[in-house]
């Protein structure tokens, strides 16, 4: 009998946690009154600080949230009248079975099915994404909730015998929307890297700054950074900034690789090295302002640009030699390798000699990269 109500329940709160997810507009909420963050923020417990903020405040979650919890907070009401009505005299480790079932089978499957909709786009994948983790925070208070209707000492909900094994299940689901969302930024990310095939590879005269795509991924990536450096955990912002920064180094690379690109000189090379001081500067003010610089642990964003900084610090040496010294390779190399470094030294074309009497004197190393090729050949 109670296995069969529970299952009705269960069925009402799916179609109303469905009518939720699809009725938010994925932005984050904001509460212009005390009345609006006592009721969809302190009534779960959702806050960080327990100073009262000014408002109008604009919460890290969407609507979704208090919604999902005031019918997560009906399901365990519900389900305790119930039991409690049934004559059980142990009902909490029941309650929280059935709990459990629903935040895991219920709400999380809804969740997913969101972060796996072939036409989800970045800003709602991040928005879900904040809203998962927000969730998953909130298991303390429906665990709470559920211990105080049935009678339950806080101390024990505290250990073991309270926990919520669906905290675990939302906290998977989280890593599996940053995936989602980090693949989404590479997507669009790649639109702009596309433009690297209309760079002039074999300019005549130095580039006075980075090249004009550019533009267009920095706009991007500082946009990106702020949404998500508001509303996603650190680890959830490192993943996806660090990733983003990754896959743009092997764009660069990439497209020093490609057919696409027969040749190319030093001022060519320039021009890559401008884009990427550009990066690296993101990178490092990202680092600082979020706080990872802080985190135990974390590793300079900077560093996600190794390979394609690498490769121009290569090609800009003026002993590219030394790349074959293993303690200078370990050093300032170790993202490179040999097989790429190979192909894009063959593209590498001196400057006519007549061009050397503008302005700076560049010296031709088409024959250093030519020996370095040679050797690393050898080996």
């Amino acid at each position: 009998m109670r296995d069969k109500y529970h299952e009705l329940l269960l069925t009402d709160c799916r179609h109303r946690i469905n009518d939720v997810l699809a009725n938010d507009k994925y932005e984050q909420m904001v509460m212009r009154k005390e009345y609006e963050y006592n009721m969809n923020v302190l009534a779960f417990h959702l806050q960080n600080i327990d100073v009262m903020p000014a408002f109008p405040y604009i919460a890290p979650f969407s609507a979704t949230v208090p919604d999902c919890c005031r019918i997560v907070r009906s399901f365990i009401e519900d389900s305790v009248s119930f039991l409690a009505y049934g004559g059980h005299m142990d009902y909490y480790d029941l309650v929280k079975r059935y709990l459990d079932k629903l935040l895991t089978n219920v709400l999380n499957e809804a969740l997913l099915r969101l972060v796996r909709s072939p036409t989800l786009g970045v800003s709602h994948a991040m928005q879900i994404a904040a809203n998962m983790t927000v969730l998953e925070r909130a298991c303390d208070y429906f665990a709470q909730h559920a211990a105080k209707l049935c009678g339950i000492p806080m101390r024990l909900v505290e250990g073991p015998y309270g926990a919520l094994s669906a905290r675990v299940t939302l906290r998977n689901s989280q890593a599996v929307a940053h995936d989602t969302m980090l693949k989404l930024v590479k997507s669009k990310v790649n639109e702009f890297m596309l433009l690297t095939l209309n760079i002039n590879w074999t300019p005549e005269d130095p580039l006075q700054s980075g090249n004009d795509y550019l533009n267009d991924v920095i706009i991007y990536l500082e946009t990106l950074a702020e949404t998500a450096q508001e509303i996603l955990p650190l680890d959830a912002f490192d993943k996806v900034i660090s990733g983003v920064l990754e896959h743009i180094s092997n764009c660069i690379v990439s497209t020093l690789l490609s057919e696409d690109v027969k040749r190319f000189n030093v001022y060519a090379v320039m021009g890559i090295d401008a884009d990427l001081r550009l990066l690296e500067q993101f990178a490092d003010d990202k680092y600082q302002s979020s706080g990872l610089e802080k985190q135990p642990g974390s590793t300079n964003l900077k560093g996600c640009l190794a390979e394609a900084r690498q490769i121009v610090n290569l090609l800009t040496a003026t002993q590219p030699e030394l790349f074959l010294n293993p303690v200078i390779r370990e050093k300032s190399y170790s993202a490179l390798d040999s097989k790429k470094v190979i192909q894009i030294c063959e593209k590498y074309r001196d400057l006519p000699e007549k061009m050397f009497g503008r302005g700076t004197k560049v010296a031709p190393k088409k024959k250093a990269l030519d020996s370095l090729i040679k050797r690393l050949r050898e080996q």
